[in-house]
């Protein structure tokens, strides 16, 4: 596979009891090539460098329209809407996590485990029952305007209520980083903070929360990827961002430069937060886990505090998972009740559409990864070479890239491949074979895998970590050969961390929007890109069993999550790995 044999005398190769050294160290049984993994970076890289190529090659027409018209209120909303989220998805993921190690309240061991929900709820799903709940024709309004009088009304469609609704969906992300960050403080830190005089809320701001800063740091970033990339909810609530001016004109102006451009401006916001988060979290080695020592003993809360508590925790889960699935199953019952004009062949088509094309990319992304994780331990023995990972760096971008990004890049790129391949088949072979990639389901299965890379390898990644380097010198001195090694050694081995790969990359495919409501072959609709067309419609029944359905689908990784019990810090937790996967 990737095996090919230095040179002899290159750096001393010989041979001891039937394993081919290098250099004389027992940790290198044999030196890959690094071509196909550079290949494999330099593909997942196109898309990425595309965009940046707009920015250093700007188009001044373009750009002095955009200016002049939607850019500057599209900068402002995208900037309101970091701010607001970094600060809800900080406030609530921390505030719970602490909440739930360090004080004990009825329903503590329940709620603990059930505040990881809202990970299997769709952000446009959320969005969408939020707007039509709440909105002035809304039950909400309409029961208070019963009680207060016709003339009370509330704005719903502003920025505010696009913040709330992806703080809710997205502060897991740093609730669970966070909350094992809290875990693994040794106990002896807080009683000698108690010597000092400190109660619990001032040990909390002055002790917990910087040692934890590493861990909340980089879930809030993870947490800011995602809103950048959400155009869906944005435009419920009428706030457009520049993720949304990207489909705007796509679709509405059919400008693709112009979408190029804008782009260009939100990877600019993208490589910002990592910057910023690379910088706040600069000294994670201050942060230490306290291994077999006892953790933070929890203080009892009984009473009205006791209570206050359970109800904390019992409204974030009713308003972001709760009470949205009972308003689409209310829905969904409506809709069957009816019949009118209900199409089972046509659920059954988005259904099959969405898990034929979320396998295929699930499929695809987890053997890169094996390949990627393979190939920068130069057989799986241990050994990484620098190069190798500058490459795995270079092709797992892209998850820290927002989607919308993605779709654009992989568009251009694709689409200069196509007519670069008809212009060479003519000249040569006076043929043409029309698009093979742009609008195909193979450009889509591309951005897919573009995007979700990090995901993957992150837990192939860790599966390979646990492995021991002796366990492949032992199987190549027994005369295996690396093919061989890796099918029967280290694939049974790492079986579990890939499954799981797979399994992170599906549900994540299932649920993903921009890049296949971009890029999808005409005529190809999947359960996310019928949600969204029918409630930008207020078709609202119509969306409740797709919605339900990528609900189900999304509590595969929170059961695993559930059944995993709390996660390390370190690259092997799943959101550490989808960030820390997306940069390293």
């Amino acid at each position: 596979m990737w095996a090919t044999p230095k040179i002899a005398g290159e750096r001393g190769v010989h041979r001891r009891g039937g394993l081919l050294l290098v250099g004389g160290k027992r940790g290198e049984a044999y030196a890959p090539s690094l071509l196909p993994l550079l290949l494999l970076a330099a593909l997942a890289a196109v898309p990425l460098v595309t965009v940046l190529l707009s920015l250093a090659v700007p188009a001044p027409g373009v750009w002095s329209h955009l200016w002049a018209t939607i850019l500057p209120e599209r900068i402002r909303n995208t900037l309101l809407l970091v701010l607001g989220v970094a600060t809800g998805t900080w406030a609530l993921g921390t505030g719970l996590a602490w909440l739930v190690v360090a004080y004990r309240f009825p329903g503590r061991g329940l709620f603990e485990g059930l505040l990881l929900l809202p990970l299997a709820m769709p952000s446009y799903v959320l969005g969408y029952v939020y707007m039509t709940t709440l909105d002035y024709a809304g039950p909400v309004q309409s029961a208070l305007r019963s009680v207060l009088g016709s003339g009370f009304s509330f704005p719903v469609r502003t920025g505010f209520w696009a913040v709330i609704v992806l703080t809710l969906t997205l502060y897991p992300y740093v609730y669970l980083l966070a909350r094992a960050a809290f875990q693994e403080l040794p106990g002896s830190v807080f009683d000698a903070a108690r010597v000092m005089g400190y109660g619990r809320l001032r040990a909390f701001l002055r002790i917990a929360l910087p040692l934890a800063r590493p861990s909340w740091v980089a879930g809030t970033a993870l947490a800011l990827m995602e809103a950048l990339t959400d155009f869906a909810v944005v435009r419920f609530f009428n706030f457009p961002t520049l993720s949304e001016g990207i489909l705007r004109v796509w679709h509405g102006m059919m400008n693709r430069e112009a979408a190029l451009e804008i782009a260009g401006v939100l990877l600019l916001f993208a490589l910002g937060i990592l910057g910023l988060e690379r910088r706040l979290r600069g000294r994670a080695r201050f942060s230490q886990s306290r291994g077999r020592a006892p953790g933070i003993p929890p203080l009892p809360l009984t009473g009205r505090k006791g209570l206050a508590a359970s109800a904390l925790c019992l409204v974030v889960l009713l308003g972001a998972f709760g009470l949205p699935v009972v308003q689409l199953g209310l829905w969904a019952y409506q809709d069957l009740a009816r019949m009118t004009g209900f199409d089972w062949a046509w659920y059954g088509t988005l259904a099959r559409n969405s898990l034929g094309i979320a396998l295929g990319a699930a499929g695809l992304t987890a053997l890169t990864a094996l390949l990627l994780a393979y190939g920068v331990r130069r057989g799986g023995n241990g050994h990484r070479s620098p190069l190798a990972q500058g490459a795995v760096r270079l092709a797992t971008m892209g998850y820290a890239v927002p989607g919308s990004v993605v779709a654009v890049g992989s568009l251009f790129a694709l689409s200069r491949l196509d007519h670069g391949l008809n212009a060479w088949l003519e000249v040569g072979f006076g043929i043409t074979v029309g698009l093979l990639f742009t609008g195909t389901a193979l450009g889509l299965l591309y951005a897919y895998g573009v995007r979700f890379l990090a995901v993957a390898y992150g837990s192939v990644d860790a599966s390979f970590e646990k492995l021991k380097p002796q366990l492949v010198e032992a199987a190549r001195t027994l005369g295996a050969s690396p093919r061989r090694a890796l099918l029967r050694v280290q694939l049974p081995l790492i079986a579990p961390g890939l499954l799981a790969g797979v399994v992170l990359v599906f549900v994540d495919v299932m649920k993903e929007l921009p890049i296949t409501l971009l890029l999808r072959p005409f005529g190809f609709d999947t359960l996310s890109v019928w949600i969204f067309q029918m409630a930008s419609e207020s078709m609202w029944a119509g969306t409740a069993l797709p919605s339900l359905l990528l609900v189900a689908v999304g509590l595969l990784p929170v059961a695993v999550l559930l059944r995993l019990g709390s996660y390390p810090t370190g690259s092997g937790s799943i959101p550490a790995q989808r960030l820390q996967g997306g940069k390293a």
